[in-house]
């Protein structure tokens, strides 16, 4: 995966310049037919709490969730930005965090909410419903305020933020996020008693991590041990395996709650893709004495707008991820560096002129290359990632 040192020598005018809508290819300001809800300080309605929150008419079933997506009423603000705005962003992975830092460096304050309990920001919290009042943003968790902003950022995406944009007056930005499609990738670590030994043909020894090809089961296997800065070939051998997309459609299960009979039919197909990719013969790869494994559900974007970021000025809202660029962390860094500057933009702007600052609303998607364990840039074609590589893994 790409290093934090290649994000911040990337130059992109994603970064430096303002996003302009002005390019029919990038950006269209056609609304579809939409009921619409105007959000002004002149109307003293009720705050929303905990008690009088809008109960949905619907279930919580995928096609309820879908019909409250595609008819809820669109929001829009009137009421004048302020002169020092808050953004809330939902999400802390690496696309919030570089959106709130780039806000910060534009002089817009910000408040990062995760589920983490890792990370120094609103934690642990789950944003589970926004609602629009008299021109701000109220945030709650499961019925807990969590504050008011002029402006969110949405920066995660999979079925909670699908949830979170269901009913939220932003039909725009909630039927991108539900175009966006993932994969499932099964993760398995694997500890060792001794080196494993080097495939037949390879030019180096010992090597970090190698792309599989030709296995079902298994797309890249990393030596953690040989990461170390002084590693040694004494004490265990510690082992990353990442399963094919496809490997882990067929064997997907609710990531929360594996069950044994899965965890150890996964596990046994990786290791045997392990053993072929390395050419050994079946049933001799040694047994490892630790393994864990893991279902990563909503792993990586097979689909891609190919745009930096999202947003909707009527209802100050935006959308950063790595998805949108790519499936690599130097794009989820681009994207939060594309809005914050974006959103700073429009915050300046007044908001007198919301429609030339409406970007990726109406973009369609493409299938998006790359490897089953995202893109490397730098080593965007086959060839290139094949000269990489010393060697080749294959059955």
């Amino acid at each position: 995966m790409p290093t934090s040192s290649s994000i911040h020598s990337f130059p992109s005018s994603l970064i430096s310049k303002p996003l302009k809508p002005l390019k029919p290819s990038f950006l269209t300001t056609f609304f579809p037919k939409t009921l619409t809800l105007t959000c002004t300080t002149s109307q003293p309605s009720k705050r929303p709490t905990s008690k009088n929150s809008r109960k949905s008419s619907y279930g919580t079933s995928r096609r309820s969730s879908l019909k409250k997506t595609f008819t809820q009423e669109q929001v829009v603000f009137t009421a004048p930005i302020s002169d020092d705005p808050v953004v809330a962003i939902i999400g802390g992975g690496m696309a919030g965090l570089v959106c709130a830092l780039n806000l910060e460096k534009r002089g817009v304050r910000s408040t990062v909410f995760d589920t983490t309990s890792l990370v120094n920001v609103v934690r642990p919290c789950w944003i589970s419903k926004l609602d629009p009042f008299n021109g701000m943003w109220y945030l709650s968790e499961n019925g807990k305020p969590q504050g008011q902003f002029d402006a969110i950022v949405i920066a995660h995406n999979g079925k909670c933020a699908n949830r979170l944009l269901a009913s939220s007056g932003l039909p725009l930005i909630a039927r991108q996020m539900k175009r966006l499609e993932l994969s499932s990738i099964w993760a398995l670590l694997a500890a060792f008693e001794d080196p494993l030994p080097i495939p037949d043909g390879a030019a180096s020894s010992p090597f970090e991590g190698a792309f599989v090809k030709g296995v079902d089961s298994i797309s890249w296997m990393a030596n953690n041990t040989k990461k170390l800065l002084h590693s040694q070939n004494s004490g265990p051998h510690c082992w990353t395996f990442l399963s094919t997309a496809a490997y882990g459609k067929r064997n997907k299960v609710p990531q929360e709650n594996i069950p044994n009979a899965t965890a150890e039919k996964v596990k046994a197909g990786m290791l045997g893709g392990v053993e072929a990719a390395l050419g050994l013969p079946k049933e001799s790869l040694q047994k490892p004495f630790y393994t864990r494994v893991q279902l990563w559900g909503a792993a990586l974007p097979t689909n891609t707008p190919g745009i930096p970021c999202i947003f909707d000025p009527q209802g100050r809202a935006g959308i950063c991820g790595d998805w949108l660029l790519g499936s690599s962390l130097e794009s989820a860094a681009l994207s939060g560096m594309a809005l914050a500057n974006h959103m700073a933009d429009y915050f300046q702007s007044g908001g007198d002129r919301p429609e030339e600052f409406a970007v990726g609303l109406m973009n369609e998607f493409r299938p998006l290359g790359g490897h089953d364990i995202g893109q490397f840039p730098g080593l965007e074609s086959e060839k290139q990632t094949n000269e990489a590589q010393a060697y080749e893994l294959a059955s």
